[in-house]
């Protein structure tokens, strides 16, 4: 047994949700955690979230930031008031500061950008409070974190090349340049 499945195996609530619109992502994380002892629930939208929520509020959650119907933040709100003790990680494949501190201000604990391994998952829902944890086995790389930053800037401007250059302080052909280029590692 690992480290991790001992600590799981000790706690006396061990109630997952799982909220993720990608399916096959939401149920291998799913099955990951649970055969580390976690009992998880798989949900695919806010609404079902909201509802799982209501009727048995977990100890712990990992939630996408981004859905189709809404925002994994409106879940840790609902949760936030249902059980103060849970445990919150926020998960998104478009990571950047702000949405980062949304979530920590909302409630979450920690923030990880996707795809992220049932390890570190686990770790970051097991964490002590006050106590951060282990840095990842694979951060992004500077130019990754450079292009989604560019990414979110241009996307917040509404795909306007003229005033995401203006925002970034870049040239605009510069920035069209980037954009053409697939993302970094």
């Amino acid at each position: 047994m690992s480290t991790i499945e001992t600590v799981i195996a000790g706690l006396p609530d061990k109630t997952l949700l799982l909220l993720d619109d990608d399916g096959p992502l939401r149920n291998r994380l799913g099955r990951a955690l649970e055969s580390r002892g976690f009992q998880a629930t798989l949900v695919e939208s806010v609404g079902e979230a909201l509802t799982a929520v209501r009727s048995r509020p977990p100890a712990f959650a990992v939630l996408d930031m981004r859905l189709e119907d809404g925002t994994g933040l409106k879940v840790v709100e609902t949760l936030r008031e249902a059980r103060p003790d849970a445990r919150i990680i926020m998960l998104t494949g478009y990571g950047n500061i702000a949405t980062a501190v949304a979530a920590v201000k909302a409630g979450a604990v920690d923030y990880l950008s996707k795809p992220a391994d049932a390890d570190d998952v686990a770790k970051a829902l097991l964490a002590q409070a006050g106590s951060s944890p282990a840095p990842p086995e694979n951060p992004m790389s500077a130019d990754r974190v450079r292009w989604e930053h560019i990414q979110r800037v241009y996307e917040l401007c509404g795909h306007n090349v003229s005033e995401t250059a203006r925002r970034l302080n870049m040239h605009r052909r510069t920035l069209q340049r980037i954009l053409a280029k697939r993302a970094p590692r």
